[in-house]
């Protein structure tokens, strides 16, 4: 007997090998391409085929969980496959660079899962909430595949000091002679790449800080809070001026700290203290629920009540917080690059590109504004995907 609905016909159903093909194509080209790098990097070669297994494992668990409808299949099958052709087109660069290959296919189909797991919501989204998820899954795109798609290495001195556009350098070469589109392309991996891990450090302890401080309340919230408005007392430019130049030369046992491993922790820790006051917010007003009451006294410790309890329903204003924090610590570092302070040369970055090459802007020249340009469409497209976002988790719905 064949069942329909009131609108009609059941939808077609996923083919049960969509996934499988998908996988399988994954699977054996990322295995080729380890398997070239075998006799030169033995060890490397090892982990990238345990690293692939173990993949291939994840994502074929998670699909067959997935609430899954035949576009879905077609759109991660379709997108898996454009990728391996344009590696197989350009298969010396992506071959060389088997990490970074791997790691812009695992972009991919990341996105695509998250495309057929959302699809329902994304096809309501309006113009600007798909213009910005367009401008951030394109430079995560660029990001993840610096080394294949940049023209030069990221240091090489290919040419003569500001180099005219066109010709073999596309934007010129920069005050050393650098590529400059390799800069900008390698200044999105590193600006984007630390300050994503910053803004993810800074909300692993802010949020834990305030979901703790919430939950205890008392004398262990007073400490907390005070110890916050403290450092929010303070101009936080001007604090992580102050630090970067106290333990630039700074170590813990004898062993010297790295830069850029100081720089992620002094900006996460003073951006911290605005994710302790929003989770701490959000956490009073959960904590006093029946259903937080009564989890207290099934003898629920305090870890459970704070990430079963507390934590997934304070999720939506925090997951859209977080955008605006990236955001926020993006621009802060690349504030901290221009002054010098921030991610130190050779090492390419947005924020530095624009002071080494500032006289530029003096003979007419707007290559400065590159990176400039780039730093504002990132932050335009991340606040439009956070509105969005927050348009639908407030309940909120348009009747035109």
């Amino acid at each position: 007997m064949t069942v329909t609905t009131m609108e009609g016909a059941l939808p077609a159903r996923p083919s049960p090998w969509a996934s499988r093909i998908s996988v399988a194509a994954v699977y054996l080209f990322v295995v080729v391409l380890f398997l070239q790098i075998v006799r030169d990097d033995t060890l490397a070669a090892i982990l990238g085929l345990l690293l692939i297994h173990g993949y291939s494992v994840i994502v074929l668990l998670y699909w067959r969980n997935l609430e899954r409808s035949a576009a879905g299949d077609k759109a991660i099958v379709t997108l898996t496959l454009v990728y391996m052709l344009l590696a197989v087109l350009f298969w010396d660069r992506f071959s060389a660079l088997p990490w970074s290959t791997f790691f812009g296919l695992f972009v991919v189909q990341a996105v695509a899962l998250l495309a057929v797991r959302f699809w329902k919501n994304l096809r309501k989204a309006p113009p600007t909430a798909w213009f910005g998820m367009v401008v951030v899954l394109f430079y995560v795109m660029i990001a993840a595949t610096a080394p294949i798609v940049a023209p030069f290495t990221e240091t090489e001195i290919v040419g003569a000091e500001y180099e005219p556009w066109g010709g073999q350098f596309l934007l010129g070469t920069d005050n050393l002679g650098r590529d400059w589109l390799t800069r900008l392309i390698y200044g999105a991996r590193n600006t984007i790449g630390i300050a994503f891990v910053t803004t993810c450090l800074a909300f692993l302890i802010g949020g834990l800080g305030g979901f703790l401080s919430a939950a205890l309340g008392g004398w262990v919230d007073q400490i907390l809070g005070r110890a916050v408005d403290v450092l929010m007392a303070i101009p936080s430019l001007i604090f992580a001026l102050l630090l970067l130049s106290i333990f630039t030369n700074y170590s813990v046992f004898g062993l010297k700290i790295h830069p850029m491993v100081l720089l992620v922790v002094i900006i996460a820790v003073l951006d911290s203290t605005r994710v302790f006051r929003l989770a701490r917010a959000v956490g009073m007003n959960i904590v006093v629920m029946d259903y937080v009451e009564v989890a207290r006294l099934r003898g629920e410790g305090l870890w459970w009540v704070i990430t079963r309890e507390v934590m997934p329903n304070a999720m939506p204003p925090l997951v859209a917080e977080f955008g605006l924090r990236f955001c926020f610590v993006f621009l802060f570092l690349s504030a901290l690059s221009f002054l010098g302070l921030g991610i130190q040369p050779p090492t390419a970055d947005w924020g530095s590109m624009v002071r080494d090459n500032a006289t530029l802007i003096t003979f007419g020249d707007i290559t400065p504004l590159l990176p400039a340009g780039a730093i504002a469409l990132l932050t335009v497209g991340v606040n439009f995907v956070v509105d969005w976002f927050l348009h639908q988790t407030s309940g909120l719905r348009d009747d035109h």
